[in-house]
């Protein structure tokens, strides 16, 4: 349901809280290693038979020039969302430039740069999703309503 890409492989433990939340919250995932440089028309047959694979929103996650996200966006109507991964010495921002600066009429909703994006790119899949899917909905209240409750039962040191 929804597909995760990567530009290489070392992007895995960045793209890794997605993962994570995504399987919490019962939402089947993939996640592929596929560069829009490097590995273009794997990517394309990638994304063109993503949605009849059942998939209904793709996160990408890339650095440096992080054209993946945007490649996916042109290619599908699918929502695409952006993970900007620190790749150079620039920290991200490259990366999160890259993605933000889509041209109007190829959308890519971009998160935070690193494994904060992530979970959020995983949270935002699934409020995407539980749109339709009520037990997706009370799955994601729930697991809102713990990360609220962890804040609450925190012990400060004396």
């Amino acid at each position: 349901m929804v597909g995760i890409v990567m530009g290489s492989k070392s992007d895995y433990e960045v793209l890794l809280p997605a993962i994570e939340i995504l399987r919490a919250l019962e939402i089947p995932c993939e996640a592929r290693v596929l560069s829009a440089h490097r590995t273009p028309d794997q990517l394309f047959e990638y994304v063109g038979a993503a949605r009849e694979r059942g998939m209904r929103v793709i996160i990408a996650g890339a650095g440096g020039a992080a054209h993946l996200a945007g490649v996916i966006a042109a290619k599908t109507l699918l929502p695409v969302l952006g993970v900007p991964v620190v790749a150079t010495p620039l920290n991200g921002l490259d990366s999160l430039l890259s993605m933000v600066q889509m041209p109007k009429g190829i959308p890519v909703a971009t998160l935070a740069i690193g494994k904060p994006g992530a979970a959020n790119a995983a949270l935002f899949a699934a409020a995407i999703l539980a749109g339709t899917d009520l037990a997706l909905y009370e799955r994601l209240a729930a697991w809102r309503a713990a990360r609220a409750q962890e804040v609450l039962d925190a012990k400060l040191p004396d």
